[in-house]
């Protein structure tokens, strides 16, 4: 990575530590009301795994839903560019995504990643393109539905990384890992990194799909 990636982690994990030092206060409005500024990031060691998958893929579409303050996305942008792939990144706040969009930028890797804004299950229903890699990271009942939305755009071979399966491993996280072992084709493991993430790879039958 270079320098200016450097710095910009830097911002970010100086933010993380002063968020784990503070209490922990529901947003006004509610998880959706548009007031909540805690980062609630994936860890440098999850982000750094991220980066290495991404890059075992020739210019690969990456889909991460959840941009949240933009943490993870640096990872995955760092790894788009190095491949000759593109990020689309999925939140519900459009103050997020902004400020998410300020930080690639300040590192140097806003155009290699395509920021949207609204409901996932509904923007991943309206992708022209298939993926080759998704990062699950949003509100937790959501990674079912999610899953059912983005499954039908997978290539064959497409990694799949969800975040929060061991911490704080509600039961809709542990739906999630049910629904993903179901489906025909996929592969996948638990892994005690980070929170715990499950790890899946798509590779279905010949001539399934």
């Amino acid at each position: 990575m270079d320098d200016r990636i450097t710095a910009v982690l830097d911002v970010y994990h100086a933010r993380a530590q002063e968020e784990r030092s503070g209490p922990r206060e529901d947003p006004p409005g509610g998880r959706d009301g548009g007031h909540d500024q805690r980062m609630r990031a994936i860890g440098p060691d999850t982000g750094q795994l991220m980066n290495i998958l991404v890059r075992s893929l020739p210019s690969p579409t990456i889909l991460e839903l959840g941009t949240s303050f933009g943490y993870s996305g640096i990872w995955l942008a760092d790894a788009a560019r190095a491949t000759g792939g593109k990020l689309i990144t999925m939140e519900l706040h459009g103050y997020k995504s902004a400020y998410a969009r300020e930080m690639a930028e300040e590192a140097g890797l806003a155009e290699w990643i395509d920021f949207r804004v609204g409901d996932a299950v509904f923007m991943i229903g309206e992708l022209t393109e298939k993926v080759d890699f998704v990062f699950v990271d949003l509100w937790k009942d959501l990674y079912v539905p999610c899953l059912e939305a983005f499954y039908p755009h997978l290539n064959p071979g497409a990694i799949i990384v969800a975040d929060n399966m061991i911490r704080p491993g509600t039961e809709d996280v542990k739906r999630y890992g049910r629904a993903i072992r179901a489906l025909p084709g996929m592969s996948s493991v638990l892994l005690p990194v980070g929170t715990g993430i499950e790890v899946s790879r798509f590779e279905p039958a010949t001539g399934s799909r």
